[in-house]
């Protein structure tokens, strides 16, 4: 397991810190309408190879924040925000959500083949247990969106893909068909509107959980850079590494020789250079402004 070297939440007046992880921390709300509900602040923390960085990414957590809300508005699936009400310290950042019971399960969807789905299918010829022709190469189109989840690891471990038997022997089949349908749905919705935009939505990662009543609902955030592969349609080009609106930028310095770092030896990346750091916000300034058409 790598060491997160993740800082303590800071102190929210009214709220106690509940859970911090690499980007978000959570609180429980003390008083007011929202008593008892969550505070989830999306920090500009940066994580790269299971590393959370020195360095932050200037507004970052505004950008994810914004992002995920104006998604949430396009879905048209119950979700967990309640309110963008939220202290001062965090205004712009933060939301008010429910309670869920989570499932435990990352819900994936792929439609291109890349990342560790490319790396099974070139093991296996498979990808969670699900057959895919041959000769298909890093981004290749598949014939259509497969769910492919995985299961949630321990906090500096990392996700494993899973089949959706594994999923069913997790919370049974009634909640693993739902799963599977939902985040389906949620990604040919989401890639429409961003091939609309001229993106390409290659794949993403969903977390559900159970309300009150036992609907199903939408958590976490979503169809952001940090949670999903987005590439510029115009240069989509199977057979090698997409272009792509994440943080890319900050993987290709950590592994360069200008940095210094030797990914094997366990330690945190070194500070991240200043045009690294303003390339790095660059892009997710414009892939939100590219999405919502809204200027940040």
């Amino acid at each position: 397991m790598a060491d997160l070297n993740i800082p303590a939440a800071p102190a929210i007046p009214g709220a106690t810190p509940l859970h911090s992880g690499k980007v978000r921390d959570l609180y429980v709300l003390d008083s007011g309408p929202y008593a008892g509900e969550l505070l989830m602040v999306a920090s500009d923390r940066l994580s790269i190879f299971d590393h959370v960085l020195d360095t932050t990414i200037p507004d970052k957590g505004e950008i994810l924040t914004r992002m995920s809300l104006w998604w949430f508005g396009q879905l048209g699936v119950p979700h967990h925000v309640l309110s963008t009400d939220v202290p001062e310290a965090v205004r712009g950042r933060a939301v008010v959500c429910r309670r869920l019971d989570m499932y435990p399960v990352e819900c994936v969807v792929r439609g291109y083949l890349t990342g560790s789905g490319l790396l099974d299918y070139r093991a296996t010829g498979e990808v969670c247990g699900i057959a895919l022709p041959d000769g298909l190469e890093d981004g290749s189109r598949l014939p259509e969106p497969i769910f492919t989840p995985a299961t949630k690891a321990a906090l500096g471990d990392h996700d494993e893909n899973v089949s959706f038997d594994a999923v069913v022997a997790e919370v049974g089949p009634d909640v693993a068909d739902e799963l599977r349908r939902l985040t389906l749905d949620v990604y040919a919705r989401a890639e429409s509107v961003a091939r609309e935009r001229g993106i390409i939505l290659a794949d993403t990662k969903l977390e559900f959980g159970s309300g009150s009543e036992g609907e199903m609902v939408l958590g976490d955030e979503v169809l952001t850079p940090d949670s999903s592969r987005f590439w510029p349609a115009d240069d989509w080009q199977p057979g090698r590494t997409q272009p792509s609106y994440d943080k890319q930028i900050v993987r290709n310095w950590a592994l360069s020789p200008e940095s210094g770092w030797d990914k094997a030896s366990g330690a945190t990346p070194p500070p991240l250079p200043p045009e690294v750091v303003d390339r790095t916000r660059a892009r997710y300034v414009e892939i939100y402004e590219l999405l919502t058409g809204e200027r940040f």
